[in-house]
């Protein structure tokens, strides 16, 4: 068979890989094309269009780059076409992925979404449109299914595939000897994948180095961005204690003390990882403002909406201040406090389905 598959972000990336590897091992016949970035290049999608030129976050900065994502929008149903693919695979990314749906369902074309869009934390009403456009979806957090069954269209809960990723992890021995790491605890800090998050949130973690000297920082580099992007924002006072580390998260996280984390996947791979946190978020004041009135769910990060309480800290726009960073760090180095998260911590990997999502996600695919 031949797979058309279209992620529009970091982990979007992650999760389409895994499920190309799947697709491999099930279907030896299997070709596939995509929409991506390199994990999804390196598990052997042929890659027609990177991620890093169609992903824009905040309702400003979409505006300000929709002729880009316009032009990108027709340029994928062109290759679409051309392509003939047997199975369409569209992996979260809604803005964008909703619109080519539509526009496959009215070629017959199978449409399958890996990953649902969060219609249960704002715009519910496009429910709609994945009962019309959607031939099979596939969610990956265990409250979905029943949000979707509310709305009487039938899911498959495949687990999360972030619990492959991690449980599957082997250690990098020679991580620290590799990187001239001292013996010092590290702190990760992963301040998301697009620039203007990461611009938005790394300087305020920053902030952190010098009052805690006794300790080694290092910035989880998204691989779509360059070291010197990130070199630029650390100040010269911080870099003794500062490395920039790029396609090496995992790995930072194996050897993490704690984190602080710009919120969206990257909260649930430190928790996964029994890291605590702190949550980070700061966008731009209107984009904020639009979110407050239109977004619904009571937490911003994956580890509290999955447990359902508030487990980790979110500092949030006018809450992440220097200060409140700082008394919260302090809280997340505290033994006792460690002692409750890594706790809840094994409830939450419990919740999740175990391992297997990306198989189980082939196997559906392929029925």
């Amino acid at each position: 068979m031949k797979y058309f598959i279209i992620a529009g972000e970091a982990s979007g990336d992650l999760h389409g890989s895994n499920l190309i590897k799947a697709l491999k091992r099930k279907d030896a016949t299997a070709e596939i094309v995509c929409w991506g970035g390199d994990l999804m290049e390196n598990a052997g999608g042929r890659l027609l269009q990177h991620y890093r030129d169609i992903s824009f976050m905040g309702f400003i900065e979409v505006i300000f780059h929709l002729r880009t994502i316009l032009r990108a929008i027709s340029n994928c149903k062109k290759q679409i076409e051309a392509e003939k693919p047997d199975a369409l695979i569209l992996i979260d990314y809604p803005g964008f992925n909703f619109r080519i749906a539509e526009w496959a369902k009215k070629r017959e074309i199978i449409v399958n979404y890996y990953i649902s869009p969060q219609l249960w934390a704002w715009k519910e009403n496009r429910i709609k449109k994945v009962k019309r456009d959607i031939d099979k979806m596939f969610v990956i957090l265990p409250f979905e299914k029943d949000f979707y069954k509310k709305h009487d269209y039938e899911v498959e809960f495949v687990g999360h595939p972030l619990l492959d990723v991690t449980e599957n992890y082997i250690e990098n021995m020679s991580f620290k000897k590799q990187y001239k790491l001292d013996d010092r605890p590290i702190i990760a800090l992963l301040p998301g994948s697009r620039k203007q998050e990461i611009q938005n949130m790394l300087a305020i973690m920053l902030t952190l180095v010098n009052k805690f000297p006794l300790y080694q920082f290092i910035i989880a580099a998204a691989p779509a961005q360059s070291l010197d992007f990130y070199q630029n924002i650390i100040l010269p006072s911080q870099r003794k204690s500062v490395k920039v580390i790029q396609n090496q998260t995992y790995d930072i996280l194996n050897h993490a003390h704690a984190a602080l984390v710009t919120s969206g996947t990257a909260t649930l791979e430190t928790a996964l990882f029994n890291v605590p946190q702190v949550v980070c978020y700061k966008g731009s004041s209107i984009s904020f403002a639009i979110a407050k009135r239109l977004v619904k769910i009571k937490y911003i990060s994956l580890v509290n909406l999955i447990i359902d309480k508030p487990l980790v800290k979110e500092l949030i726009q006018n809450e992440l201040t220097v200060n409140n960073l700082e008394n919260e760090f302090i809280k997340i180095l505290d033994d006792k406090n460690r002692k409750v998260l890594f706790s809840e911590y094994k409830l939450l990997k419990q919740k999740l389905g175990g391992e297997g999502a990306s198989d189980r996600t082939a196997e559906l695919i392929m029925m």
